[in-house]
């Protein structure tokens, strides 16, 4: 949510937001909207005033009494007028889309993504590599037939090796960040309706939510939606921030549309899992914040020995609640290409206005600043056996994996 001021004092700032971020709302017809119950405003506070000071007099005076009853018939019309227009004002609110930082490149989709840096090595090899999916077939560690006959088509299992594989991945990404000052959490799954919009899901991302049948409650597509939710309409301390949390859930979306060759395998999928960063900051320690994130994101792909690039994102390809946003593209050797593994956003105020999470400092109160971003998701495990696969079919682990594995290589079983 944007401060609303902006919109009654700079409406042209506003405006070009919005055409930049491809947003329909019509900024001339919601400024009249707010200016009307602006001036409703003033005159229920004008008819209350009246009214008060009118009640004072009734004991002694008619007129007086009968003043204060037909104000008390006026006030009722003009309060149900302000409270329609309210709720009109707030749900065009809605969806304005967050401002964007200046450096946010222009551009549609993720093509359009400014590179910033390519860090480590691709691989290369003396035969042909074979993709993730293949890879998981060929150990017997991917099973997204028998995923489709339980669930439907983008649930998988990770089965045996693998399952250990990524188990162990999340582990030490989670142990990774406690060691750099995060709180860690077991999270819940779900999340009301008034968390998914606090956080900015909804309503802009309404068809990629499962929603629970019969209940105010959504499966989560990232536990930024409850870390995020944990200190709504609460009043932090300045001196206690940063609060930086982690959590591992599994993570739901329904990728509407989203099918197609690059789709291919478990990259995008109904079900995956993710290692979170969230940090709540004061404003002006946001930039700092979202650069600490982006730092562990990359330390811990350099600690696997993926070969990745950073990317600034384009507004196209960047959500509403977005002000700056980085993504990591791993090198998938398979694939023979980058693709996203992480990112990393800085929302700033856009989330916590929308869940009144303030600071204080003395006297002065403010929104908090946040920070979303991704520690490690299944497609880091994908990347891993892309890029470590071997001519005889066997998978190099990552060295700091190994002691939470207990093997050092995945070996094809004997035909």
């Amino acid at each position: 949510m944007i401060d609303i001021r902006i919109l009654r004092d700079d409406p042209q700032r506003v405006k070009a937001n919005c055409k930049r971020r491809s947003c329909t709302v019509d900024i001339d017809e919601l400024v009249a909207k707010d200016q009307e119950y602006l001036a409703l405003t003033r005159d229920i506070e004008d008819k209350r005033a009246l009214r008060n000071s009118l009640s004072k007099q009734c004991r002694d005076n008619p007129e007086a009494r009968e003043q204060v009853k037909a104000l008390k018939g006026e006030l009722a019309d003009v309060e149900q007028r302000q409270g329609v227009l309210q709720t009109a004002v707030n749900d065009m609110l809605a969806w304005l889309p967050n401002f964007l930082a200046d450096d946010v490149p222009d551009g549609r989709g993720d093509d359009d993504n400014a590179p910033l840096r390519f860090v480590g090595d691709k691989p290369e090899f003396d035969f042909e590599p074979k993709d993730h999916q293949e890879l998981g077939e060929l150990h017997g560690i991917i099973d997204t037939a028998r995923g489709a006959k339980v669930a439907q088509r983008g649930f998988y299992f990770w089965v045996g090796a693998g399952a250990q594989l990524t188990q162990g991945l999340f582990f030490w990404a989670q142990q990774e960040l406690v060691k750099r000052g995060f709180t860690l959490f077991m999270s819940p799954c779900a999340a009301k309706g008034e968390t998914l919009f606090g956080t900015g899901y909804l309503p802009f991302f309404a068809d990629q939510t499962y929603q629970l049948e019969g209940e105010d409650l959504a499966l989560i597509g990232t536990s930024e939606q409850t870390l995020i939710g944990y200190r709504a309409d609460e009043v932090i301390n300045a001196d206690q921030l940063p609060l930086c949390y982690t959590a591992y859930t599994p993570c739901f979306r329904t990728e509407a549309g989203s099918w197609g060759k690059a789709t291919r395998g478990i990259f995008r999928v109904h079900q995956f899992h993710k290692v979170e960063q969230i940090v709540l900051c004061l404003p002006e320690e946001s930039p700092k914040y979202h650069d600490m994130c982006q730092e562990n994101e990359e330390y811990l792909l350099k600690q696997l020995g993926l070969p990745y690039r950073v990317v600034n994102v384009c507004v196209g390809d960047m959500g509403a609640p977005g002000y700056k946003k980085y993504d990591v593209e791993a090198w998938f050797a398979g694939y023979s290409g980058y693709r996203e593994v992480t990112s990393n956003t800085n929302l700033t105020d856009f989330q916590s206005r929308r869940l009144k999470i303030r600071y204080k400092a003395d006297k002065k109160r403010g929104f908090v600043h946040t920070i979303s971003a991704t520690g490690v998701t299944d497609r880091v495990v994908c990347a891993i056996l892309e890029n470590f696969q071997q001519a005889d079919g066997t998978v190099i682990i990552p060295e700091v994996l190994r002691p939470f594995t207990g093997f050092d290589r995945l070996v094809p079983p004997a035909k």
